[in-house]
């Protein structure tokens, strides 16, 4: 019999009451379609880091940096689910296999901790900041950044033990995760100073995208205790519904949002006279 302990909810289910084909597949599926989703992005800005002046260019690195890392960890994710639960015939489950590795979140945290300060130094290469100091913005950005993930991470372990562990982790990942927006609020406040209006429109797109995307994190992390651990999402649409919830969140706030961040240096750089034909014929 195993002694689940610290794991996270998604195994409870599959030893106690196992998932369902639809169940299972969507899961697999979603977890998959993420991690496409990343290389596709890895292609993307690897052919579009010329359409852009050079002074632009460290924001387009990054965001390759960002789409390998949530490639691999995804990739390893992925195949972490397929290998955890075991289809068995007689009642047509999935459970949790005898002697198989956990489902763990904990890759989900590990792509975060290395990509979050990354996604957050991005806009600073693109934005002008006419108040605050850059220095000062990407230190707050780092650590606030790093400290959201691991307390975040460690929180994740308490959510079917001990519930108190639990919030109190949660709450304070929370505080890190305000101080981040209040930041992200103002570098764009601030970048859309004495900018044209086309980039500036685009940089308040990108505002709403990254406060919605963002919101979405807390709700996966909350989500076994949404409507109360017991008759609430603690069963399979729990975990279709937070697998869904981290994917859609992950695919915006990393691949969209370095899509916008491209399209700004795009007009920043034709209005500031840089031609890609012409730097590729010089």
């Amino acid at each position: 019999m195993y002694e689940l302990g610290n794991a996270t909810f998604e195994n409870y289910i599959g030893l106690t009451d196992g998932y369902s084909e639809m169940a299972y597949q969507m899961v697999a599926h979603t977890l998959t379609l993420g991690y496409a989703v990343m290389l596709a992005g890895l292609f993307y800005f690897i052919l579009t880091i010329k359409s852009v002046a050079p002074k632009y260019r460290i924001s387009s690195v990054l965001s390759v940096v960002v789409m390998v890392s949530a490639f691999l960890l995804l990739f390893a994710q992925a195949n972490n689910w397929t290998s955890s639960f075991v289809f068995d015939n007689e009642t047509g489950l999935y459970f949790l296999g005898e002697g198989s590795d956990m489902f763990n979140n904990g890759y989900r945290y590990l792509n975060w901790l290395i990509d979050v300060p990354m996604l957050l130094f991005q806009i600073l290469f693109v934005v002008t900041l006419t108040k605050s100091k850059f220095s000062s913005i990407r230190n707050q950005f780092w650590f606030s950044g790093a400290a959201m993930i691991i307390t975040g991470y460690i929180g994740q372990f308490y959510e079917v033990t001990d519930f108190k562990a639990f919030a109190i982790w949660g709450a304070v990942s929370t505080l890190f995760f305000i101080h981040i927006l209040i930041l992200m609020r103002r570098v764009i406040k601030e970048g859309q100073e004495g900018i044209p209006a086309e980039a500036s429109k685009v940089l308040g797109s990108i505002w709403v995208l990254f406060f919605i995307s963002w919101m979405l994190y807390p709700g996966a992390y909350l989500m076994p205790h949404l409507l109360g651990i017991e008759g609430g999402f603690f069963n399979e649409s729990g975990v279709v519904g937070r697998q869904m919830t981290y994917t859609v969140a992950d695919v915006s706030s990393k691949v969209i949002y370095g899509v916008l961040l491209t399209r700004v240096a795009q007009i920043m750089s034709r209005e500031e006279g840089y031609s890609e034909s012409a730097a590729a014929t010089a």
